[in-house]
């Protein structure tokens, strides 16, 4: 059985997640360009959040994702669904060490400052990547969607994987969700000075050398 990896539980009765999910809704409602928690609820409730809910699909108008200095542990698929997305801001939220491959689906993305010393595989310093044999990430629920052609399954029957893509301005890891070997012959081949295939991470992968 796999051992399951899971980020530390937000609080989802705190203020500040009430606060949050609030938020999203007046951005979404109002059709706001900019996201930006930080100013909105104040940072010492922005502090608390430790994922960003599901809801971040409705910001449809969103040009804007301002998450500078952040305690998030990682951005939920749902950012895919942010079609308008030009600047993404995570800089200094040092604990996302990946991202989602669904990031890949904000075609207008042009632009993104992200700590990239704190991400899997950066070719500062290599981080190694959680091996994916013997272990699964888990959003919450009882299903994920696959990454390729949106088939909901249970978590066991999904394959993950880590690949490293460039998106925005800067090469980052994400991990994807995969139903069958025809969604995964269907994801990009890797470029630059990472490892030019999706990969199940662990500590016997060799990563290519550090600058």
């Amino acid at each position: 059985m796999k051992r399951i990896i899971c980020p530390r539980h937000q609080n989802k009765n705190s203020d500040a997640w009430k606060k949050l999910l609030d938020y999203v809704e007046e951005v979404a409602a109002d059709g706001r360009p900019k996201f930006e928690p930080r100013s909105a609820i104040g940072r010492d409730y922005f502090k608390e959040i430790q994922v960003l809910p599901e809801s971040i699909g409705k910001l449809k108008e969103v040009k804007v994702m301002d998450l500078y200095g952040s305690k998030l542990k990682y951005i939920p698929p749902q950012i895919g669904e942010m079609e308008n997305l030009q600047d993404f801001d995570p800089y200094t939220s040092y604990q996302l060490h990946w991202f989602p491959y669904e990031i890949t689906n904000c075609k207008k993305l042009v632009d993104s400052r992200i700590s990239t010393r704190a991400l899997y595989g950066n070719f500062k310093n290599r981080m190694p990547f959680p091996g994916l044999e013997d272990h699964r990430f888990e959003y919450g629920g009882d299903t994920v969607h696959c990454s390729i052609c949106r088939q909901e399954l249970p978590y066991a029957e999904i394959r993950q994987f880590w690949i490293t893509l460039y998106v925005g301005t800067d090469y980052i890891p994400m991990l994807v969700n995969l139903c069958s070997d025809e969604c995964r012959e269907q994801l990009p081949h890797p470029q630059g000075d990472y490892l030019h295939y999706a990969h199940r991470g662990g500590p016997d992968l060799v990563q290519p050398e550090r600058y």
